[in-house]
């Protein structure tokens, strides 16, 4: 490996950015760099190659019209910062990184030799196309010109200054697209579906590594000492996991939240200094999958439906089957004491299927108990 090649690689390393990887094609010196400097477990989620037709229709979720385009690299940046949101670690930076080339192979080719690579981001979209200058390289050395380029745009994309040492010829120079991202846009793409969530880090940065995320989901409209208690509370009893709050834009039975509802409710957090998520997910199943191996606080009013056949079309085995696959997640539920058609109840109170009963763990009520709500507030303010 050459030096330059390593400085930017632990440069990348010590950059606190997550990354999944897509690539086919090309490019495939660049992971071997990126694997075996020290370091490597901390940047790189995931690898993955989707080669043949069929894994890049599963990868993007469609069959891409052309395979080596800019559209193509595009989408399987999104589709791997998608991925990238729900492997990272909690607090750090993420990026989704796609790679697709047509270099030199052991046929002649008709077309150009070329490649894109696209680099997604929270805010920002970068996507370089190169054409090589065929015959002027043999099939490894073109490898090795994307490897460059691939590793360039990864150091980009952290924020870390790379200068590529790589002999390519005036007319190979890349054509570069950058689109920027504002606020409103990304919450519109959490809207839409195209991105899963947009994370906000409002509490004071901390040096320790968390393991996992405890997340209290709710509308917060508005956001209350209650709130904040239950977060605190729940977090002592998880001192491994980061603590977040959870908004989804989505509601199951609701017009989706505007984005200047949105605004208006995240304010509210940056005001208190917490951090909050806005995710598109109003399922808890479906919150599993985004947060594998979250602790998700509810109240046992919640408990209570999670586990009623009721809300899975009266089918028992069916709510079973749901929630275990919650379970193989590393889910798991701190449930507080919630009234309950005007009793107040606890965990305790409540019959959870044997399967389950690990995944739920008591709040004691000494340790918290609050019998106001959002909706309570509202009233008394005449909203």
């Amino acid at each position: 490996m050459e030096s330059w090649v390593r400085a930017v690689v632990e440069a990348i390393h010590s950059s606190r950015t997550q990354a999944v990887v897509y690539l086919a094609g090309g490019a495939s010196q660049a992971l071997g760099w990126l694997l075996s400097v020290p370091g490597a477990s901390g940047t790189v989620l995931e690898v993955v190659v989707p080669y043949s037709r069929a894994s890049m229709a599963q990868v993007l979720g469609k069959m891409p019209l052309q395979f080596t385009s800019k559209q193509a690299a595009e989408d399987m940046a999104l589709a791997a910062y998608n991925r990238a949101l729900k492997l990272s670690g909690p607090g750090l930076q993420v990026m989704g990184v796609g790679f697709t080339g047509s270099l030199g192979s052991s046929r002649p080719k008709h077309g150009d030799h070329r490649f894109y690579v696209s680099t997604r981001t929270q805010n920002c979209l970068r996507t370089s196309h190169v054409t090589l200058l065929k015959g002027l390289r043999s099939r490894e050395e073109e490898d090795k010109v994307s490897s460059h380029f691939l590793l360039k745009a990864i150091a980009d994309a952290c924020r870390v200054s790379a200068t590529i040492q790589s002999d390519i010829q005036e007319s190979e120079i890349p054509k570069e697209n950058v689109e920027q991202f504002d606020e409103d846009q990304e919450l519109q793409q959490v809207i839409n579906g195209q991105i899963c969530m947009k994370v906000y880090h409002f509490a004071e940065p901390v040096e320790k590594n968390f393991n996992r995320k405890v997340i209290l989901p709710g509308s917060f409209n508005p956001l209350h000492d209650g709130h904040l208690r239950l977060l605190e509370v729940a977090s002592s009893m998880c001192d491994d996991g980061l603590p977040f709050f959870e908004i989804s834009a989505i509601n199951a039975d609701k017009p989706p939240l505007s984005i200047t509802e949105i605004k208006s409710r995240v304010e509210q957090f940056r005001k208190a200094g917490k951090n909050v998520i806005i995710s598109n997910q109003p399922y808890f199943y479906k919150k599993a999958e985004l947060f594998p191996g979250s602790a998700f606080i509810i109240g046992a009013d919640t408990a209570a439906r999670l586990v009623n056949p009721k809300y899975y079309g009266g089918d028992y085995n069916r709510m079973l089957e749901i929630l275990l696959e919650c379970k193989s997640t590393g889910t798991t539920f701190l449930v507080g004491g919630r009234k309950i058609e005007g009793v107040f109840k606890v965990l305790e109170d409540l019959d959870i299927p044997g399967e389950l009963r690990d995944m739920f763990i008591s709040i004691p009520e000494e340790k918290f108990r609050v019998d106001i709500s959002s909706t309570e507030i509202r009233k008394s303010q005449g909203l």
